[in-house]
């Protein structure tokens, strides 16, 4: 259903119906404004990452009402992914498990996509190493996706979160995440077009792991993080334990997670004391669920499961609520 609904956002029909439909229900309010990084965003409500994951759709989203965009993960070489079926939907868990593995046509590809054109809103990039890239090789991943990138997008978000790329997550060992993170910074420094980089955590980490993930973010100067990535816990699920065991593995996306994913927005606010901005996501379908993050330290919120749930109106609703909130 999702590369369907691509096909058609790509189509000149699908593209002209959704402008259409963007500008006959338009609605942005004052207080929604944000301004963060040289950048004004016109409300806090954003597409996380695995949307558009070539950036095929930069001058089409904006009219379903975001503030921002995210597209990716992108990584250095085109890479197909994890086999099919790789999404499914928890319809009683109002959730959806992925293992679609950094699914890519590439950073080349991406870049002429978004060379030229005239961002509507701020779009952010997220970067990832390629299958066969060894975490002790991943650097140079990394590094090529935010050369590439430069001067093509707002900000890059770095991607060592993902549950669904084998190893990766290791790259939040200390060492290596300081390592990893002061080489991009250095390399971003001395581009002409240094950007604002963002880090995406995994959820359900113990706080002392989130002590060293925050420390080596503040030591890389970087400007914020993104919280939270996939889980890959099962616990508390609706869905039959028969049901989650066929599925098999992959990263948990949804409702079950907007608890946990707050609970990291404010441990964090607490930690950074408001001064690195955080960007929440994980299980908002409602402005409710958006308050509830922004209440507890997100400058910005993201939406992905949601719309998949509810369509592209959910962006409108949120949005609308928080006004009344």
């Amino acid at each position: 259903m999702h590369h369907l609904t691509v096909g058609f956002a790509r189509s000149f029909l699908g593209r002209t119906l959704i402008k259409l439909w963007g500008w006959a229900s338009a609605y942005e309010h004052p207080s929604l404004g944000v301004d963060l990084w040289g950048h004004h965003f016109s409300n806090p409500v954003g597409l996380a990452a695995g949307f558009d994951k070539d950036a095929e759709l930069v001058q089409v989203l904006p009219y379903f009402g975001f503030g921002f965009i995210e597209v990716g993960t992108i990584t250095p070489l085109p890479q197909p992914g994890n086999p099919k079926p790789r999404v499914f939907r928890l319809p009683q868990d109002h959730a959806l498990i992925n293992r679609l593995g950094f699914n890519s046509k590439g950073a080349e590809s991406a870049a002429k996509n978004l060379k030229g054109i005239k961002r509507l809103i701020p779009v952010a990039v997220s970067i990832g190493r390629n299958k066969e890239t060894s975490n002790t090789g991943a650097w140079h991943d990394y590094e090529l996706g935010l050369r590439i990138f430069a001067g093509s997008c707002d900000f890059i978000v770095i991607n060592i979160s993902s549950p669904n790329t084998e190893g990766l997550r290791d790259l939040f060992e200390t060492e290596s995440l300081n390592f990893l993170l002061q080489h991009l910074s250095k390399i971003n420094s001395e581009l002409p077009y240094s950007l604002p980089m963002f880090l995406k955590i995994p959820p359900d980490l113990p706080e002392e792991r989130m002590d060293k993930i925050a420390a080596a973010v503040k030591a890389a100067d970087l400007q914020a993080v993104v919280a939270v990535n996939l889980t890959t816990m099962r616990n508390n699920l609706q869905t039959s334990a028969k049901i989650i065991e066929k599925i098999g593995p992959g990263g948990l996306s949804g409702r079950p997670m907007a608890d946990r994913s707050t609970e990291t927005i404010r441990y964090l606010f607490k930690k950074f004391s408001g001064t690195i901005p955080i960007i929440g996501a994980g299980g908002i379908f409602s402005a409710e669920d958006a308050y509830k993050k922004i209440k507890a330290g997100a400058s910005l919120v993201q939406v992905y499961t949601g719309m998949i749930y509810e369509g592209p109106g959910v962006v409108n609703k949120i949005k609308k609520g928080l006004v009344e909130l």
